[in-house]
């Protein structure tokens, strides 16, 4: 049996769950409302504050979405109770970002500034200290949401390996080169 799967989700006072008809689960929280809708194979119900995912049989299908739609639907209560957060820095000499609501203005070394429309779900906000590097903080509900707008970010420019120059999530790890050896 699935080890993610079986494990029964806790469901925090504040937070509703309702399984509609259609298999779509509908996660209502302090933090705004998710849904996400779920295999016609696999049932989830609702018993004494707890959610539990079920599946019918023990083919390697059904063990696989078992433990993925569990890990969904936690990752849903999780948002609507706490929210998720990511913050990118911009490492860089001249590297600037500012924002005005969700517009996102983004100066990485190009001959052009970069604007981005960041969706109505997620918030963005950006800080310049001196002496550091620009950090772009989202913040957001949905995890998924969340991550495929801060790895659209880091695409813009990737971090180099010799100096570590672009995009980079705060405390990332990054895999440096040396440079050119010395001349004889």
């Amino acid at each position: 049996m699935s080890r993610i799967g079986k494990q029964p989700i806790t469901i925090p006072s504040g937070v509703t769950v309702t399984v509609g008809n259609d298999n779509v689960v509908t996660v209502k929280g302090p933090k705004g409302e998710l849904k996400e809708p779920i295999n016609r194979d696999i049932t989830v119900e609702v018993k004494e504050g707890k959610l539990i995912v079920s599946r019918p049989t023990d083919q390697i299908r059904h063990r696989a979405l078992h433990g993925l739609y569990r890990a969904l639907l936690n990752n849903l209560v999780k948002g609507v109770t706490e929210g998720y957060k990511k913050e990118l820095e911009l490492v860089g000499v001249g590297f600037k970002a500012s924002n005005s609501g969700n517009t996102l203005d983004l100066s990485l070394g190009y001959s052009h500034n970069i604007i981005i429309e960041i969706p109505k779900e997620l918030k963005v906000t950006t800080a310049t200290e001196k002496g550091k590097n620009p950090i772009v903080t989202l913040e957001g509900s949905d995890k998924q949401l969340l991550g495929q707008v801060a790895a659209k970010l880091r695409s813009l420019r990737k971090p180099e390996p010799y100096k570590g120059k672009g995009v980079k999530f705060v405390g990332e790890v990054l895999r440096r080169k040396a440079g050119k050896a010395a001349g004889k």
